[in-house]
C-alpha cells in the first residue's frame, strides 16, 4: 500500500511541474517586452488597426523600443490614432520614420513596427508619424482574391 501512495505522490508532483511549465511557456509566448516607465510620446494615424490593442509592443528591427499607450478614433477623419511611448534610449529616431501595423507569432499578436527614415531631425515628444501602413485584414485579402483581385488604388 505504501508504494501505491508513493506512485500517486510522484504522479501529482510530475503533474504540478507540467502545469507550471505550461504556464511559464504561455507567459513567454505572450511577453510583450514592456518598456520601463519614462520616454517620450508620439502618435500615428491609421485607416485600419486590425486587432492592435493598448500595451502592444512598438518595435524597430525586431527590438522592442516602446509600447502602445492608447488608441482613439479621430472624430473628423474617422481614422484610428495610436499613441505610443518610446523609451528615452531611442530618442534619436528621425522625424520621417514610418509606422506599420504588423503581426507577430503564432497567436497573431499585432504590434507597431517603426522603420527609420533619413532625416537628421529627431522625433520629439508629442510629434506625429506621418508615413503609416495600416494592418492587412485577412478577410479583405480573401475577398479581393475571390472577386477578381485587381483593385485600383
Amino acid at each position: 500500500m505504501k508504494s501505491s501512495n508513493q506512485i500517486e505522490l510522484t504522479a501529482g508532483i510530475f503533474l504540478a511541474l507540467a502545469i507550471a511549465a505550461l504556464v511559464f511557456l504561455a507567459l513567454q509566448a505572450t511577453d510583450r517586452g514592456v518598456v520601463s516607465s519614462g520616454g517620450y510620446q508620439i502618435s500615428a494615424t491609421f485607416t485600419n488597426i486590425g486587432g492592435l490593442k493598448p500595451k502592444a509592443s512598438v518595435s524597430m528591427g525586431g527590438v522592442t523600443i516602446g509600447t502602445v499607450e492608447r488608441i482613439e478614433l479621430d472624430p473628423q477623419t474617422f481614422e484610428a490614432r495610436v499613441y505610443m511611448t518610446i523609451s528615452d534610449a531611442y530618442s534619436d529616431l528621425p522625424e520621417d520614420t514610418s509606422a506599420s501595423i504588423l503581426t507577430a507569432g503564432i497567436l497573431g499578436d499585432q504590434y507597431v513596427g517603426l522603420e527609420p527614415g533619413g532625416s537628421p531631425v529627431p522625433l520629439q515628444d508629442g510629434d506625429q508619424v506621418l508615413l503609416t501602413n495600416s494592418a492587412m485584414v485577412l478577410e479583405q485579402m480573401i475577398s479581393k482574391y475571390l472577386l477578381g483581385g485587381d483593385s485600383q488604388e
